[in-house]
């Protein structure tokens, strides 16, 4: 069964007014699946790569201070290997202390990837949530256009009767950033590893991953999935040591139509 997408989660288009900011690109043989498509993992990696850019072309002060809670995937059409691509940013909505950031990946054979981002802006002494200083909001706000965002859970848990896989994941030396978090991308990696077995769901699909908790170095690290039948949606839970560190729903894209 397609997803119908809620009118409050859908990924708002590009503004006419505000900052957007912008980079090219090339699909590269390390961001490719062995049939060429682009992996959800690579896209996440250009999601982030844009986003930092961005920040630091921008040259706000605590450009590191932004924790992920919550990444959408619309994969309209995967771009393919070789194919160049133009990425496009900007702040689609704020509350108190996170932001909403969307990213857009066009490629020039076809290739249409929406994202969208929601980080939470942390206290790097304490880790605790900061608020939006008024300096963010003079640089981003116009493109937000006032539009207000929550950092509410969406995903729930593995419900009692669901027939679920369990495979077991090993987290490696590579999974983590300089910022000693298993990198975002990284949970996109079991994502397409679940994925490989599910040829049904390919694009137009949407993909969500919520984060949870942090997974540290030498968790055991369980991936739960929902066994639901082709053409329904994929639920996935990353179970480490005995918590659910992220939630992940796939399901295909139904559009929103118009009233």
């Amino acid at each position: 069964m397609a997803t119908r997408v809620p009118a409050d989660d859908e990924l708002v288009p590009r503004p006419p007014l505000g900052r957007v900011f912008e980079q090219a690109r090339r699909v590269r043989l390390g961001d490719v699946s062995p049939g060429g498509r682009l992996r959800l993992d690579a896209a996440t990696r250009y999601l982030q790569d844009v986003s930092a850019d961005d920040t630091a072309d921008a040259a706000l002060p605590d450009a590191e201070s932004w924790v992920v809670r919550r990444t959408v995937l619309e994969v309209h059409s995967f771009p393919r290997y070789l194919e160049p691509v133009s990425v496009a940013t900007w702040c689609s909505g704020t509350g108190s202390h996170y932001a909403e950031r969307r990213v857009q990946v066009l490629g020039d054979s076809g290739g249409h990837v929406e994202g969208s981002s929601l980080w939470v802006h942390v206290d790097m002494a304490t880790g605790r949530p900061k608020r939006l200083g008024e300096g963010f909001h003079g640089l981003y706000g116009e493109a937000a256009g006032g539009r207000a965002v929550k950092a509410r859970r969406v995903h729930g848990d593995a419900s009692a009767d669901a027939v679920v896989v369990r495979m077991p994941w090993v987290l490696r030396f590579t999974d983590f950033d300089v910022l000693q978090h298993v990198n975002n991308a990284a949970y996109w990696e079991i994502v397409e590893e679940v994925l490989s077995s599910r040829r049904d769901l390919r694009a137009p699909l949407r993909a969500e991953l919520e984060h949870r908790s942090a997974m540290e170095r030498g968790a055991v690290v369980e991936v739960v999935t929902a066994a639901g039948h082709e053409g329904e949606p994929l639920h996935l839970w990353v179970v480490a040591d005995g918590s659910v560190a992220a939630t992940v729903r796939i399901a295909p894209l139904i559009p929103p139509t118009a009233d």
